[in-house]
């Protein structure tokens, strides 16, 4: 497995992006879905990560969109096919070295309550939950979560 910086325009990542949108379309109304489109990814601001196999095909994905004073962790997503293997422990302790490298000293998160699975991965990552933040509004269907980065840099 690899994990690099990389271009989210590409078709594997873009088809990545698409099977997190049908997921997540069965969990959340769309006024409870705060996703990135393509061209939000592209910009200067976004370190984005792309999850590969030995034979180069693209199993997960994620971003962080960097803010003053934060970074917000956006399409953290592993395919079906790539679970079970430690690779969204991976992707998100990959994306938080990035994001130090370049002065960010708080990760944020916002996810929803109907994926246990994303909730545990933060909670063992260090994630505490907290109160809205950014342009985000108190939602029963959001949680808000963060964990300080400071601690990581070298």
């Amino acid at each position: 497995m690899s994990i690099a910086l990389e271009s989210p325009d590409q078709p594997e990542v873009i088809a990545l992006i698409a099977e997190l949108d049908a997921y997540q379309d069965g969990l959340y109304p769309p006024e409870s879905r705060h996703a990135l489109d393509l061209a939000s990814l592209m910009q200067p601001k976004v370190l984005f990560l792309v999850a590969r196999d030995e034979c180069g095909s693209a199993l997960g994905c994620a971003a962080m969109v960097l803010n003053a004073g934060y970074g917000e962790i956006k399409r953290m997503y592993v395919s079906p096919s790539g679970r079970g293997q430690g690779l969204g422990r991976r992707l998100l302790a990959r994306l938080e070295a990035e994001a130090v490298t370049t002065g960010c000293e708080r990760a944020m998160r916002e996810t929803g309550p109907y994926q246990p699975e994303a909730l545990a991965l933060y909670g063992a990552a260090g994630y505490e939950r907290r109160g809205p933040f950014g342009g985000y509004r108190d939602d029963p269907l959001s949680v808000f979560m963060e964990k300080g980065l400071v601690a990581m840099a070298p």
